[in-house]
């Protein structure tokens, strides 16, 4: 099951928090950022641009991320997006609170 332009079955707020994470390791443009969250979560999620591009747009209205415009590897114009300071201190945060939830979610469907 992927999540091709429909991210419905992630929690609120776990696209964001991927897309942070994926931009933690340096800048990238979409289709990097498609690329490095296909190939790292083992082809499970698939996010499409009708999801990418507006998380990106909240990401960027929270100043969070920053773009600015450069050549790709296929040597094609690109907007690239960097995490901020003030986006390295949100994923940090909402890591630890996802990583909460979900040791408590675990904790629920191991009790007997």
């Amino acid at each position: 099951m992927g999540l091709t332009n429909s991210p419905s079955y992630l929690l609120p707020g776990t696209l964001e928090l991927l897309i942070l994470k994926a931009l933690a390791a340096g800048p990238r443009h979409g289709y990097g950022i498609v690329e490095h969250l296909r190939v790292t979560s083992h082809d499970v999620l698939q996010v499409g641009e009708s999801a990418l591009y507006p998380a990106l747009q909240r990401l960027l209205m929270q100043g969070w991320v920053k773009a600015e415009w450069g050549v790709s590897d296929a040597n094609r114009r690109a907007k690239y997006y960097t995490l901020t300071a003030a986006g390295r201190k949100q994923l940090a945060g909402e890591q630890a609170e996802f990583d909460r939830m979900v040791g408590a979610i675990r904790d629920v469907l191991e009790a007997t």
